[in-house]
């Protein structure tokens, strides 16, 4: 029996599943698909704040969520897992694609398909024929001179039974995707080089982790901190004026690094200048760089956009804050019948024991603060019966000296110095405050602004205190322990109710009854059982009959406010002082007292700090950078700038002309010309080819 013949049969061998491998990921549907998935995280990755602290993203997110999102890296997609896996396929893929289709480019640049046939030319589009009385050599010469006079290079080649001449033009264009593909491998390796890749890595090797604690930076144990080695960086260190700093202070999600520098930065001296509208126009930082080992030393100033770079290391002007002002205040308790003075000492970024259960922490100081102080509907007012945080939603701007929201504003000021700071008690619960010095006029009122807020994404609310004769708090505070005090209320009532029936028929009966009326006023608005205030009152005038609510509304109010002036002429008796005159200006004042009295009860401090004087210290905030692949990333984008060129503004074009022997001694040509993209230009020189070379010469 005979086998079956396979003469004829093309066998088809399955290609090795390596090559398969090998050709997906260097296909252009798998470049484009990984560049989908790297675009989709980089949204998430502009939309997401990147590297805050995990407390903001449990808020924001909750305890469930955030924990989803923290194993999959949403909070650092650019050195997750899966976004490096995502790079170094794409890295890989381009690669490969280079490595495949970049040696057959450079061939076909160098080739001058000259292995092309006369049968083939008839076949081009663009072509043309025509005899010439010269000799088939001669042509060729001709032909050849013409075409080197037009751009392009040209090959002569003798063929069987004819000449011919191949010429190109434009063959760089394949630079262009060599350029464009390597520009991406390069521009990768460089964002590579410059990300926390290499400090994560540190992370997941060499033990180090992230700094949650507080104390000292010199303090802070090795595997929190970096070397000099660490290749690249980016953190921040604040210098106050005078002092110097070799540390700079990484962030990362659970805590900080600590990355030692190569050199020693010494603030010498900051200077910063305002606009009007108390912005900053100018800041700059005079500084002394030396290094750690050789002792070098270079001196410069570094404003912001204008980095000095110091062995490989760029430090630039990031911001400015307060590098441990000097301050001096005066304390006035807020709670209780005492009014004594007390005076307080503190420093910005420290901290002071108030008293067994209270500390303050001092947050901040500035030393001028540019507000609006025009006229306002309502700013800051505060309506009866609702809470100071509920009243004050026209507050100042929480950032103090940003001139509200219209930069050219007639009725922006500045109002002064101002002091934040926190009270800590001991069960670690804070509230924070911040202060203006002077008293500031607000729809005509001279007053004291006392801000508080209970979480650091509010907004201040301010308590108006009013300022007396002497332009202080004295007044108000000494009325305020007054109210606290049940015997002083009892001795304004007896005065009150003296001051109001001086010749009453009615006799002691009348005088008792005004008596009686007044001293409950007074305690209500005290708070002596419950917080006082209007919300007392209102409270206590809902148990009246509503249609007798607004006349009783009314009485209520005049005996407070009558009880009240005898309250503050008793209060200046006790200590000694002679009574306040009976006027516009004083009425004004006890208006203003008793509105703030009432907000006082939401103020939650136990005393009020007042600015007395300050030693103001700057410091500078620099951001310390090592980036060694900022410069590769350069390259890359120089790489892209040229492949992008290449593609789209050189266009090869190839270009054969056909010569054989004619009769009596002429000669035949046939011109075919071909491009990658057909374009008006390519038209045009065509007809211009078609027009000057079957010229024949003079």
């Amino acid at each position: 029996m005979t086998s079956p013949s396979t003469t004829g049969i093309e066998l088809k061998t399955r290609r090795p599943i390596i090559g398969e491998i090998v050709e997906l990921i260097s296909s252009m549907r798998f470049a484009i698909a990984l560049l989908a998935m790297i675009a989709i995280a980089a949204v998430i990755g502009t939309v997401m704040k990147q590297g805050e602290a995990s407390t903001n993203y449990i808020n924001q997110f909750g305890p469930f969520w955030y924990e989803i999102f923290r194993k999959i890296g949403l909070y650092t997609v650019y050195s997750a897992w899966w976004f490096l896996l995502l790079m170094t396929a794409l890295v890989t893929s381009t690669t490969l694609c280079i490595v495949r289709n970049a040696p057959k480019m450079m061939k076909d640049m160098r080739s001058w398909r000259e292995n092309v046939r006369e049968q083939s030319l008839l076949n081009f589009h663009h072509k043309m024929q025509w005899q010439a009385p010269l000799s088939r050599a001669a042509l060729a010469q001709q032909s050849a001179a013409r075409l080197k006079d037009a751009g392009y290079q040209v090959k002569l080649v003798e063929k069987e039974h004819g000449t011919l001449v191949a010429a190109k033009q434009g063959a760089a264009n394949k630079f262009g995707y060599i350029f464009a593909h390597a520009s991406i491998v390069i521009i990768c390796i460089g964002g590579l080089l410059d990300s926390d890749v290499p400090i994560r890595m540190q992370e997941w090797f060499f033990g180090k982790t992230p700094f949650n604690g507080s104390g000292l930076i010199s303090q802070v144990p090795p595997q929190h901190r970096l070397g000099v080695g660490n290749p690249t960086f980016r953190g921040n260190t604040m210098i106050p004026e005078g002092q110097n700093s070799n540390t700079a202070i990484l962030a990362r999600p659970d805590g900080v690094l600590i990355q030692e520098l190569p050199f020693t930065i010494s603030l010498k001296k900051f200077t910063i200048d305002f606009y009007s509208t108390g912005m900053p126009k100018l800041f700059a930082s005079d500084v002394e760089v030396r290094d750690n080992q050789t002792g070098e030393t270079v001196k410069g100033t570094i404003e912001v956009n204008h980095p000095l770079t110091f062995h490989g290391v760029s430090i630039y002007q990031s911001s400015f804050e307060d590098g441990g002002s000097k301050l001096k205040l005066s304390g006035f308790p807020m709670s209780g019948n005492g009014a004594e003075r007390f005076e307080i000492a503190g420093e910005v970024g420290g901290t002071t024991p108030l008293n067994q259960d209270t500390t303050v922490e001092w947050s901040g100081f500035r030393p001028f603060n540019v507000e609006n102080v025009g006229p306002t509907d309502d700013p800051r007012a505060v309506k009866q019966g609702k809470s100071l945080e509920e009243e004050l939603a026209q507050s100042l701007d929480k950032h103090t000296g940003s001139a509200g929201k219209n930069a050219v504003n007639k009725n922006l000021k500045n109002v002064g110095p101002s002091v934040s700071y926190k009270l800590r008690d001991k069960t670690g619960q804070a509230r924070e405050y911040q202060n203006y010095m002077q008293p500031v006029t607000v729809d005509g009122a001279t007053v004291f602004l006392a801000g508080v807020r209970a979480n650091p994404s509010d907004n201040f609310s301010y308590l108006r205190i009013p300022a007396d004769d002497g332009h202080s708090v004295t007044e108000w505070m000494r009325l305020r322990a007054a109210l606290q005090d049940p015997a002083l209320r009892a001795a304004a009532a007896q005065r009150y109710a003296e001051r109001a029936t001086p010749n009453s028929a009615a006799g002691d009966a009348l005088r008792a009854q005004l008596q009686a009326s007044a001293d409950k006023s007074l305690g209500i608005f005290a708070g002596s059982d419950k917080p006082g205030g209007f919300m007392a009152i209102s409270q206590f005038l809902e148990k009246v009959p509503a249609a007798e609510q607004e006349k009783a509304a009314d009485v209520f109010m005049k005996i407070l406010n009558g009880s009240l002036w005898d309250l503050w002429q008793v209060a200046r008796a006790k200590d000694k002082l002679a009574p306040v005159s009976e006027d516009e200006t004083h009425a004004r004042f006890l208006q203003l007292a008793t509105n703030a009295l009432s907000d006082a009860f939401f103020y939650g401090a136990p005393v009020y700090l007042q600015l007395d004087d300050y030693n103001e210290i700057k410091a500078s905030v620099f951001q310390v950078t090592r980036s060694p692949g900022k410069n590769v990333v350069y390259l890359g984008c120089l790489f892209l700038v040229l492949g992008v060129f290449a593609m789209f503004y050189i266009r090869e074009r190839r270009l054969w002309i056909w010569i054989k022997d004619g009769a009596n001694g002429a000669s035949d040509a046939l011109m075919a010309m071909s491009t990658q993209r057909k374009t008006l230009d390519f038209e045009r020189e065509f007809e211009i080819l078609k027009e000057k070379l079957p010229q024949s010469a003079a």
